[in-house]
């Protein structure tokens, strides 16, 4: 099973979206898919209509007791796409998990359980660099770093570079950038054109191809309880996510070939 985070400490980067819809793209894909919701907002549960109140298990139950995991996944209505899903529980696992050995390992114990079951689990990390998105990051192959074009972009991101660094050097010896992705693209500004020429600059050979505009269908879809790309697949947001998801199987052969 791949791995691939979705991480940015900045919140309202587009994290959750891309972490539904590629999730999505993947199943499309026909590649068994598990979307792992790991920020106690649990937006990436409800946007793939799961009502996260009325479930009796989480994830949060399954860092103090990984083999709950089996129990704990929801498979949706939509083939090869399971989800193991958050609630606002997950807040006290910040805390909680302070005191606990290798506590900065407890997702992939979960992971490891289900490893043969999947082709790729993808993790939406909470907006901050504690301890949870920590777990995602030591469980994790990859990490994909959703960046909006606007004028702040780049603020925050050596931060966040920097926590890979040390991660990789301590906890995860694997651990690799998958990509920058630019989100929130309006090609009507300037600006936007200018972050994005500012980004493939300084990171020359780490952004995606697909930049994923501006989109109200995009931003309707969750309402729904659905990926933009089951709520409307030829919508320009649910095109560029589709696109996205060719460049991760791209990179996936190129790794494994």
């Amino acid at each position: 099973m791949r791995k691939i985070a979705i991480c940015n400490q900045k919140g309202g980067v587009g994290k959750t979206a891309t972490a539904v819809n590629l999730s999505a793209g993947l199943s499309l894909a026909e590649k068994r898919t598990i979307l792992v919701d790991f920020d106690p907002q649990a937006n990436a549960t409800s946007g793939v209509g799961i009502d996260y109140k009325s479930l009796e298990l989480s994830v949060y139950d399954c860092l103090f007791e990984p083999e709950l995991v089996h129990k704990a996944i929801i498979k949706t209505k939509w083939l090869n796409l399971s989800v193991l899903p958050s609630t606002p529980d997950l807040v006290g696992a910040e805390i909680e998990l302070v005191s606990e050995n290798e506590r900065e390992k407890k997702l992939k114990n979960v992971l490891n359980l289900i490893d043969a079951d999947y082709d790729f689990a993808i993790i939406d990390c909470p907006p901050s660099l504690g301890l949870l998105t920590l777990n995602a990051l030591v469980s994790c192959d990859s990490v994909i770093v959703p960046i909006q074009c606007e004028y702040y972009a780049l603020e925050g991101l050596e931060k966040l570079l920097k926590t890979l660094k040390t991660v990789k050097e301590n906890l995860n010896s694997n651990l690799k950038i998958e990509g920058i992705l630019l989100t929130m693209y309006d090609g009507r500004l300037n600006l936007s054109k200018d972050v994005v020429e500012e980004i493939k600059k300084h990171f020359a050979g780490s952004v995606f191809e697909t930049i994923i505009p501006r989109s109200v269908r995009i931003a309707e879809a969750p309402s729904f309880g659905k990926s933009v790309l089951h709520y409307n697949i030829s919508s320009p947001g649910a095109q560029a996510y589709l696109h996205l998801t060719k460049e991760i199987l791209n990179h996936a052969q190129k790794s494994t070939g």
